[in-house]
């Protein structure tokens, strides 16, 4: 699967006017992902939209919207997400009594080693080792949530397709030794992240541009805003922007950049019949893209 990028992301308000519903999906499918193993242990299996819904809930939560701390969240969670050929899977240690919550995860160190998925019985079983996140191990203690992936070759897909044989998730630890089968609903979803892009549950908009406080709107296109600012440089002043937060001058593609010179021109235009005369300036270093027009003094 590929990285998760800012350009699936919506903005803060978009995401609040859709969570419910995604909110919901992301729930059934999740559902349909969770395993317990035993009474004490579940895995959860990760694909990009459970990943993208943790982002989205982590940006909302900590109110993130500028570019580089929303890259920063996408680069921690792009590291879950499964590569070609690779199932991602969060493992949770569920401990109710609270007082018993070191004792048990004291009796679990060394999980990483003992956790593994499993296709066919007898002679015929195979069987590939969990590969933990390095960063959270530790010699002498665990947590009591990690993360880990199974590298599952390519011809394990059509047994892996055939419900007549068994798979299954397998932690055979001294101090916790049980097996759990993958479902049938479980095993087409893993098989829909091993063979191909699943469908999102969101459309994707990216982080846009909202009018500030005291902005006045003039024009608005998919991927432009024209604006009269709330403090402008001079009498006049406009600005023609990217909608997206994340689009600047070296990203941005070309369709949009003709979209905002042609818009420029046009209010350079207008001004200079106007006002006698049009200066422009251009921000382009940094994203926002954004053209300012003062009329010449």
């Amino acid at each position: 699967m590929k990285p998760l990028a800012r350009e699936e992301l919506l903005d803060l308000d978009a995401y609040e006017e859709a969570r419910a519903a995604y909110r919901d999906a992301v729930i059934e499918l999740k559902a349909r992902r969770r395993l317990a193993v035993g009474d004490r242990v579940s895995l959860v299996f990760e694909n990009r939209e459970t990943l993208r819904f943790q982002v989205q809930e982590m940006l909302r939560i900590e109110r993130i919207h500028d570019p580089e701390s929303v890259q920063r969240e996408l680069d921690v969670y792009n590291e879950l997400v499964p590569g070609e050929g690779e199932l991602s899977a969060t493992l949770f240690v569920e401990i109710t009594e609270s007082s018993r919550i070191r004792h048990e995860l004291d009796r679990l160190v060394g999980i990483d080693e003992h956790v593994s998925l499993v296709l066919g019985e007898g002679a015929d079983a195979e069987e590939i080792a969990a590969r933990f996140d390095p960063k959270q191990l530790e010699e002498d203690r665990i947590s009591a949530v990690q993360y880990l992936k199974f590298r599952v070759p390519r011809r394990w897909l059509p047994r892996l397709a055939d419900p007549a044989l068994p798979a299954r998730v397998r932690i055979d630890h001294p101090n916790y030794r049980c097996e759990a089968e993958l479902p049938g609903p479980m095993r087409e979803s893993l098989l829909a992240d091993l063979t191909g892009e699943p469908a999102p549950l969101l459309e994707a908009r990216g982080f846009e541009q909202r009018p500030a406080p005291g902005e006045v709107v003039l024009r608005e296109t998919a991927g432009l805003r024209v604006v009269r600012p709330a403090r402008p440089l001079a009498p006049g002043h406009l600005i023609v922007e990217a909608r997206r937060r994340d689009v600047s001058l070296l990203s941005a593609p070309k369709e949009l950049r003709d979209e905002m010179i042609e818009e420029v021109q046009r209010l350079a235009r207008e001004l200079s019949d106007e006002r006698g005369g049009c200066r422009i300036t251009l921000q382009a270093e940094t994203a926002p893209l954004r053209w300012h027009l003062l009329p010449r003094s």
